[in-house]
């Protein structure tokens, strides 16, 4: 049901069974799938493309144009996958030439006044609570937890299934599977219980343990402490996965204890 109070553009594509509560605003280069819920006063900007199944909750906008003075009118997107849920608020701005797009995979929770900024790209089943941050150019991997009051600065990678503590500030990339807090930021210990939860085997958790003990734990320096990971550990995925995310990472990682 469109609500004859909303303003809806007739060039945009609507699928089917969408509500549109009244006072919402869609403009015209505009796709939403099936299913979709869009509150009143949510704002769905040109350049937006969002899936099936999603809820959107009054004051959001989402498809606004960077907030950086190097976007030059590119032809960038802003893409929300299926089954997320968009609260109150929120802010979801278009890509740049870096990356094109800023883009949501399925399943997120984005809780109320949380902004993603250009060029972040956030993958599957993630929660960010209330005033969540995102600089530009930010990539979250899948099963990520940020709770409340969170910045994260530019181009710095949150690992799956990393638990992000409340209030912290984020100015390093943050390796998969682990819990980081304080400040300056740092490890904390294996996300053991968001691990097990999600069906990972007791030897995954301990060998991810294992590796993290080396890294962060033993007072080694970085290179030090992945040499001794990658020569002293049986090879595993999960031993990949973290040596690859870490190498990957230019500007580094956050702090051990």
């Amino acid at each position: 049901m469109i609500s004859n109070l909303a303003y809806v553009h007739p060039k945009a594509k609507i699928g089917n069974n969408v509500t549109i509560e009244p006072f919402a605003m869609i403009y015209g280069d505009v796709e939403i799938g099936d299913n979709c819920w869009i509150g009143s006063n949510a704002v769905i900007m040109d350049k937006s493309r969002i899936g099936k199944n999603n809820k959107i909750f009054p004051g959001a906008v989402i498809g606004a144009i960077p907030q950086d003075l190097k976007f030059k009118g590119e032809d960038s997107l802003a893409e929300i996958g299926d089954n997320n849920t968009i609260r109150e608020f929120v802010t979801i701005n278009r890509g740049t030439a870096d990356r094109m797009t800023t883009k949501i995979g399925n399943n997120c929770l984005l809780m109320a006044y949380t902004h993603l900024g250009h060029d972040c790209i956030l993958g599957n089943n993630i929660i960010i609570a209330n005033n969540g941050n995102l600089a530009g150019h930010i990539t979250v991997e899948d099963f990520v937890i940020i709770e409340g009051i969170v910045a994260a600065q530019q181009f710095v990678n949150i690992g799956a299934h990393s638990f992000v503590a409340g209030a912290s500030l984020v100015r390093k990339s943050i390796p998969p599977f682990i819990r980081v807090a304080r400040e300056p930021l740092q490890f904390i210990g294996v996300n053991t219980v968001g691990l097990a939860r999600r069906g990972y085997s007791k030897e995954f958790i301990k060998n991810v343990e294992d590796i993290y003990r080396i890294i962060f734990v033993r007072g080694h320096n970085l290179s030090n402490a992945l040499e001794i990971v990658d020569t002293e550990i049986p090879d595993s995925e999960e031993k990949k996965l973290i040596l690859d995310f870490i190498r990957n990472q230019k500007d580094g990682i956050i702090k051990g204890i």
